[in-house]
């Protein structure tokens, strides 16, 4: 991807990767080469449909009734309950409240964490899709990423054993999720964190994360802005006012806080449709002066280190702070604080207002924009249901963000749920609209099997390690380690040359795919879905599937519910129970044979276009 920067600002993007027609890799086996053989056909084509929807293979979403609800602009902090969501008007439309089907809980539930059990469909069933949601959203929260990382001896886990821990084996996995899609907006990457403890550092800001889940979206952008990671990641730690020799304040987190984490860089209706100008263009929702304003706001901020904690840990030949700061925020110095007037966005920061006011009255005026809740939530949707929702959907969950229902804005619980419940999320016009859906991330589509399959870590240390290559073996993401502020992918991208592009269509998880990408991939999976990592320490157990190794309908049959939501078409899974018939199986048969089989059928489900797209 190429940035084209004018006046300091990111005005566009072009991607260098030109669309892939197909890929083959040499040397696998017959199993592999069919496989990569249909995900190749997805990235040539666009996308698969599960129900055999007709069309191009584009992504978008039908077209769907309903208008933004007036709401308050409170930007208190506290959090709202999820039940407040039937207050207003946005949820008097929705029709689809309860799964009639094991399929379409499964679909629920592959949207709202990372996987579908025999328990959670049944309880979805049982239950309703708001009541169970908001069980989940008020589960208690397990032991943070903190937590688990400090308590293990130094040397024996990263960042990655935490997060990967975290997103495999938590209990709290909707929280999770949501989390991850946090992740994903408010970016700190590992790849680039310098202090001494930087594997805290970062388990602080996953922390951060998942606690925005249940909270506002006030709290959650104040706490972004304090958490010392992203004061090493985006320059506001240290960050110091101006002075007589030149010195300015740094922009970064500045302009970063408006363009990818709150405005967005045009001016938006409330559909998340893009405002014009008279002269038919797009229009700025912020100018540089609006940069460099709001830049005062954020300095005098550091590690909040105390002097008890300094020198307190031994290393070999020195000695360095204890770790307790790197989940704590950062603090104001406040001679270090510009105390010039600030001006932008229509707000006004007078001169030698205190920094804890000026962060206030700026925090306050960026979630208060009217471009916040709509750019915010389109991203949402982008993340958990369809690349291209419809103006009307992103309105009602917008309408959502505005006002919970009991006048609270920015709950992020209701939030969720709204993006969810809609009936645009739960129709069954999606699963044959060949526009509908999204590219399952590959770090999502790993975490998927890991906790379908029942992965262990024998040793509790996690040592999967970063995946972000996507070379011949290579996931090609992992989690916490974008390779920019921008994300692994941007939330417009459109893979050039494609009938997407040619419908102005935008399928952002395709800036992941090319030709090694998509063989990496697979073999990636195929070597570990018996081996698992680090001797076998983290494997997976199959424990039910197991026991239908000898039945290859049925155990097709149950992956493609619990991996798909019942979306594999008859075709393909003819294709997976005839590709699992030889070698032959009996009782009598080594465990080793048992298991080729099921991992097998697990691969060619994972190699699958109607996989890759999720409903």
């Amino acid at each position: 991807m190429v940035e084209i920067i004018e006046d300091g600002r990111v005005r566009a993007t072009e991607d260098a990767v030109p669309a892939v027609e197909g890929a083959e890799t040499p040397g696998t086996h017959g199993r592999l080469a069919a496989a990569l053989a249909a995900s190749s056909a997805l990235v040539a084509c666009g996308g698969g449909g599960g129900g055999g929807g007709s069309g191009l293979g584009l992504f978008g979403a039908p077209g769907a009734n309903g208008t933004a609800a007036a709401g308050s602009t409170d930007t208190t902090v506290q959090a709202g309950s999820l039940t407040a969501i039937n207050n207003t008007a946005t949820a008097s439309t929705y029709v689809y409240t309860q799964a009639k089907t094991d399929a379409e809980a499964a679909r629920f539930l592959l949207q709202a964490q990372f996987s579908a059990s025999d328990a959670d469909i049944a309880a979805v069933r049982a239950k309703g899709y708001l009541p169970w949601l908001g069980e989940q959203m008020d589960m208690a929260p397990t032991q943070t990423g903190w937590d688990w990382l400090n308590s293990k001896a130094e040397g024996t886990a990263s960042v990655d054993s935490m997060i990967w821990q975290q997103l495999m084996k938590s209990t709290d996995a909707v929280r999770k999720r949501m989390a991850l899609v946090f992740s994903e907006i408010f970016v700190v990457s590992a790849n680039d964190i310098g202090s001494n403890w930087p594997d805290l550092l970062m388990a602080g800001y996953w922390d951060t994360m998942v606690a925005g889940v249940t909270t506002n979206f006030r709290k959650l952008i104040e706490d972004v802005t304090l958490n010392p990671a992203m004061g090493f990641y985006l320059n506001t730690r240290g960050n110091q006012k101006e002075n007589n020799n030149g010195r300015q304040p740094d922009e970064n987190y500045g302009r970063e806080v408006m363009q990818l984490m709150t405005l967005g860089l045009v001016q938006l209706n409330p559909d998340g449709t893009t405002k014009t100008g008279a002269d038919g263009a797009p229009m700025d929702s912020y100018t540089q002066d609006d940069v460099t304003n709001i830049a005062r706001v954020f300095t005098g901020y550091d590690l909040d280190i105390k002097q008890a904690e300094k020198n307190s840990v031994a290393r070999p030949g020195y000695t360095i702070e204890s770790s307790a700061w790197t989940r704590r925020p950062m603090v104001l110095t406040a001679s270090n604080h510009s105390t010039l007037a600030s001006n932008f966005l229509g707000a006004t920061v007078p001169a030698s207002t205190p920094g804890a006011q000026a962060l206030k009255i700026a925090l306050d005026t960026l979630v208060a924009h009217p471009n916040t809740a709509p750019f915010i939530c389109k991203q949402v949707i982008q993340r958990l249901v369809t690349s291209n929702p419809s103006p009307a959907y992103v309105a009602r969950v917008a309408a959502v963000f505005v006002d919970n229902g009991a006048g609270v804005r920015g709950d992020m619980k209701s939030v969720f749920a709204a993006v969810l419940l809609d009936n645009e999320a739960r129709s069954p016009a999606g699963l044959t609209d060949a526009n509908f859906g999204r590219l399952r991330e590959p770090m999502l589509r790993f975490v998927q099997w890991g906790r379908t399959f029942g992965i262990q870590s024998t040793l509790d240390t996690w040592g999967i390690g970063a995946r972000s290559d996507a070379g011949n073996n290579g996931l090609g993401q992992s989690p916490l380690r974008s390779p920019s502020v921008f994300n692994f992918f941007r939330p417009g991208y459109v893979p050039p040359s494609t009938a997407m592009a040619a419908a102005r269509l935008v399928a952002p998880e395709f800036q992941l795919v090319n030709e090694t990408s998509v063989g990496g991939y697979l073999n990636f999976m195929q070597n570990i879905l018996q081996n698992g990592f680090n001797n076998k320490d983290v494997v997976a157990t199959y424990t039910v599937e197991k026991t239908l190794v000898l039945d290859p309908p049925a155990l097709v049959a149950r992956l493609n519910l619990l991996m798909t939501g019942n979306e594999l078409s008859a075709a393909t899974v003819a294709l997976i129970v005839g590709a699992l018939v030889q070698p032959a199986v009996t009782a009598g048969s080594p465990d080793g044979v048992k298991l080729n089989r099921v991992t097998a059928a697990v691969l060619l489900v994972l190699a699958s276009a109607e996989y890759l797209i999720q409903k």
